[in-house]
């Protein structure tokens, strides 16, 4: 299954670069990375990015990820995938830019049928 991140593009390039990161400022601060599953992203953008431009929507594959993954209740009583280590950049399925068009974020083609 793929799970979405949404990164700042500082942040992305961090990742890409150093090949590990703690996530953002809120993963670090909370001692874990947080992510999306594919019905949830859309409102994680509109709720934590609303009019946030230059974004990268990154897929990870689960099964990639072993035990360290973690479903956890969270916004609304739903659950979400936690990640209780580093993102490594081989963790990444795929990134993709998640622009800002009319106040929206434009998820990539295809996302909602993954």
């Amino acid at each position: 299954m793929l799970i979405y991140k949404i990164f700042r593009a500082d942040e992305w390039q961090a990742l890409r670069s150093a090949g590990t990161t703690q996530g953002a400022p809120i993963d670090v601060a909370d001692g874990y990375v947080h992510f999306s599953t594919a019905t949830q992203a859309a409102e994680t953008a509109a709720k934590h990015f609303a009019g946030e431009d230059d974004l990268y929507l990154l897929a990870v594959e689960t099964d990639r990820l072993g035990d360290d993954i973690k479903w956890e209740v969270s916004r609304g009583g739903a659950k979400f995938p936690h990640l209780y280590r580093d993102l490594k950049m081989a963790d990444v399925a795929w990134a993709q830019p998640l622009p800002l068009e009319n106040g929206a974020h434009q998820f990539p083609a295809g996302f909602e049928n993954e």
